[in-house]
């Protein structure tokens, strides 16, 4: 998978198949030691053992002739079969030039064509899901430095978002930038393509709906029992299902009734309160939200939503919201449009 420089046993194979095959050659040197020591004299004397029929009385050129296999059958099979041998200990064995190791592909259950290695720590996996769900779980986040841009839009959109307050409530501790894998990204725009399908063959025209499926900035607060991100870590916690930010990263949004979510960060905290309890160190997640054909509440009063416009007229559902008129209490029916990029792991002051 990776090019030769990161794998330089790729090329070490080469070699080795070059020697077997009599691409390359060889020479065997003996600067500093007798011929009877090195590998060509062993196998020399061996060969100069076998026993001589006819041409025994003749010169000794004639005998190193009959070694190498023109005047005696018995010289040209230990040959061959001497060459051959080594020829499956080279095809065999596979080395690296940097760590001086040498592997036996033979040990591996499976071809050494689908070995797939993690370009974050190396690890090797036998198959591409394996491979998914390490980087899912062992590289799902990474902390952003205060050097970064992205950390100081994040910054400035968290803390604006706590609207009507006297005093700062909350202190940012570290955050987060969540890596989702591939097939996370491709469910969420094929929840984009769904809205945007049927925005188009619908004959009330939806300009947003069409044009990305109603794509919206949105909070969602939950729990941390972890120390998520701290001290260059990027692994997520296996405290499933206590640790509701892993939880989500991991497995996605889990609820059948609709994911809650906020336009502003002090909302979103406020509404968790009463869901999760007051935790002094909490986790909001910066998501992208698929809204799509919006439902809108106008009084608590309305008539609650039914299924059938669940799954047919409204992809989510705009409650009251308060004190925060301007903005929406947002629930969206599908948990795979919601899309967590970022992490914000901060502490309520008391």
């Amino acid at each position: 998978m990776g090019s030769n420089k990161k794998h330089p046993n790729l090329q070490t194979n080469r070699s080795f198949r070059d020697v077997v095959h009599g691409n390359t050659r060889v020479v065997h040197r003996s600067d500093n030691s007798s011929p009877e020591s090195s590998i060509l004299g062993q196998e020399t004397s061996l060969l100069k053992r076998k026993p001589v029929t006819a041409s025994s009385s003749s010169s000794t050129s004639t005998r190193s002739a009959s070694c190498s296999g023109k005047s005696s059958n018995g010289g040209r099979n230990y040959t061959s079969s001497s060459s051959s041998s080594r020829g499956m200990q080279f095809r065999k064995l596979s080395g690296c030039y940097e760590c001086h190791m040498i592997v036996d592909p033979s040990r591996l259950p499976i071809p050494r064509s689908t070995v797939c290695a993690c370009d974050q720590c190396g690890e090797v996996f036998p198959k591409i899901e394996s491979l998914e769900l390490h980087q899912a779980v062992r590289h799902a986040v990474s902390e952003l430095g205060p050097e970064d841009s992205g950390r100081n839009i994040v910054e400035i959109i968290f803390k604006s978002s706590w609207l009507k307050r006297e005093s700062p409530m909350c202190k940012i501790e570290r955050i987060l930038k969540v890596h989702n894998t591939q097939r996370t990204i491709q469910r969420f725009e094929e929840c984009r393509d769904s809205v945007k399908s049927r925005a188009a063959s619908t004959t009330k025209k939806n300009p947003r709906c069409a044009a990305d499926g109603n794509e919206l900035l949105r909070f969602h607060s939950t729990t941390l029992s972890c120390p998520l991100g701290a001290r260059g870590s990027s692994a997520l916690c296996a405290a499933l299902p206590g640790c509701g930010v892993c939880t989500i990263i991991r497995h996605g949004f889990q609820n059948k009734g609709g994911v809650k979510t906020n336009a502003s960060s002090g909302m979103a905290h406020d509404n968790s309160v009463g869901r999760i309890g007051e935790d002094s160190r909490r986790a909001m997640l910066v998501c992208r939200v698929i809204a799509g054909k919006v439902k809108r509440v106008a009084e608590e009063g309305a008539a609650p939503v039914t299924s059938e416009e669940e799954n047919v007229a409204f992809d989510s559902v705009a409650g009251n919201a308060g004190m925060y008129s301007n903005l929406e209490d947002l629930t969206v029916f599908n948990p795979k449009a919601i899309l967590p990029c970022f992490v914000v792991i901060y502490k309520v002051l008391s």
